[in-house]
């Protein structure tokens, strides 16, 4: 038990720093033509290929990963409380899992086809990768419903349990309803979501690792005694 709370306080980290990258990554480094001709676009694309679609590779499928060893040992941690909620809740962390490896696997292939389509025909690759951006963001990019129902879940569970702070409570089901609000097409929801859960997951994620050296601390005074 102690080492799976150990696993999920690293993956919660992660995510966090996963979420900084691709922050930094499309805020400064990805400057997509968005005004571009159809050839513009996929030249850039194909320019930035191997780059972009390592990130993809980080932010969803190995972000999935990370996320299914936090939905597992948050799970663990709170199902004592004997609550629907949290089983409930649970169940969309691992839609959301899915959801989030999908979209990322869903994106790099695409973004492969769409390129070599653009030798033969720029507006056809770019309508495919038109289509292909709008499916990757209605699954986990863009859409964070059950990520958010997911968050807000295991928060009120949590607080019912007296499981974790009550600031990474308060927070979480704050991060839960802005994932749930991006159910209307708004980047600010969006936005407001990642910010919010990058405070989340690294606070979540500190608490399950300083409260694992607490208890070998006091398990050590305990012997010594």
């Amino acid at each position: 038990m102690t080492h799976l709370q150990k696993l999920a306080g690293v993956a919660a980290i992660a995510e966090g720093l996963i979420y900084i990258i691709a922050f930094i990554y499309f805020g400064t480094f990805f400057t997509y033509p968005i005004n571009g001709s159809p050839v513009e676009k996929m030249t850039y694309l194909a320019e930035v290929q191997l780059t972009f679609s390592l990130v993809c590779l980080l932010m969803y499928v190995v972000f999935g990963v990370f996320l299914a060893l936090l939905v597992v040992g948050l799970h663990e941690r709170i199902k004592h409380t004997n609550t629907p909620t949290i089983f409930i809740g649970s169940l969309f962390g691992v839609i959301w899992v899915g959801l989030v490896i999908a979209s990322g696997m869903l994106s790099n292939i695409g973004l492969a086809h769409a390129i070599e389509l653009a030798n033969k025909s720029p507006e056809k690759a770019l309508e495919l990768w038109t289509t292909i951006s709008v499916i990757t963001e209605s699954l986990g990019g863009g859409n964070e419903v059950v990520g958010g129902l997911w968050v807000l879940l295991v928060s009120i569970a949590a607080m019912k349990g007296n499981c974790l702070p009550r600031f990474i409570n308060f927070l979480g089901c704050f991060v839960g309803m802005a994932g749930i609000a991006t159910i209307y097409p708004n980047d600010t929801f969006t936005e407001i979501f990642g910010v919010s859960q990058i405070v989340w997951f690294i606070g979540l994620g500190l608490y399950l690792l300083s409260e694992k050296k607490a208890q070998m601390t006091q398990t050590n005074k305990t012997a010594r005694l």
